[in-house]
């Protein structure tokens, strides 16, 4: 299976903390900024996007004289509550939405986490996301990310089926939006899949993994889709981080 759109800026982004946080674990007494783009190369202002996310996520932390040590989610590497957890916590809290971490796994649409709460409820499940692919925001990011082969074979193991007035399923009309789909923006699911729940999902992909970071809104919160889907675009690489780890 090949992908169609390599997206590979969550990647990058992910070696590069990973460098980051090799450098900052290896010496007794952290690392300064200076050592950090010495030894990285990399840019002051992409050095210092970079050096806020770590910290937000709590994998770095500064001391008083300004430098980066591990921080405590380094720490808890190993532990019974994974580091996605606490990274989906808070984007949940940021975003407002519930979030589906997605995966192409064995030919099938999976959903690997949901993370949700009272004030933001996740999607009722009325149809198999696996057998829903066509319709959902997580389904068409993840095909959208196939090559053609792997497309078709799974849209001849899923047929589109109509799940509401919106939902594409003529297989050619699907095929073509997925293909002009470009791998910089949000997937949206206006609908398609469930009456009264509106969508977004972005890639995030490693490697030969195809994945996606998704959410779900009320249809009531529409006006909030696209901005709620640009802090998914942001953020995952935060979330491609806590997965690699």
């Amino acid at each position: 299976m090949a992908l169609q759109h390599e997206s590979t800026a969550p990647y990058r982004s992910v070696q590069r903390a990973l460098r980051v946080l090799d450098l900052v674990c290896r010496g007794s007494c952290g690392a300064s900024e200076e050592e950090l783009a010495r030894e990285t190369g990399l840019s002051g202002a992409r050095l210092t996007g970079l050096l806020r996310m770590l910290r937000r996520e709590g994998y770095v932390g500064q001391g008083p004289d300004g430098t980066y040590l591990p921080g405590e989610a380094l720490g808890r590497l190993g532990t019974a509550r994974p580091p996605i957890q606490d990274t989906l916590d808070r984007l949940r809290a940021s975003v407002g939405a519930a979030l589906y971490v997605g995966r192409y796994l064995d030919g099938e649409v999976t959903v690997i986490h949901v993370n949700d709460g009272p004030e933001t409820p996740a999607a009722r499940e009325w149809v198999d996301f696996r057998s829903a692919g066509h319709a959902t925001a997580i389904g068409k990011s993840l095909l959208g990310q196939l090559d053609g082969d792997a497309r078709r074979d799974h849209l001849s193991r899923h047929r589109p089926a109509r799940l509401t007035s919106r939902t594409i399923t003529d297989e050619r009309v699907l095929t073509r939006r997925l293909g002009l789909q470009p791998a910089s923006v949000p997937v949206l699911d206006l609908q398609e899949y469930a009456v009264g729940t509106v969508c977004a999902a972005v890639p995030v992909t490693a490697g030969a993994a195809v994945g996606c970071l998704g959410l779900s809104l009320p249809v009531e919160q529409v006006h909030r889709l696209r901005d709620a889907a640009e802090i998914l675009n942001r953020e995952a690489p935060a979330v491609l981080l806590s997965l690699t780890l």
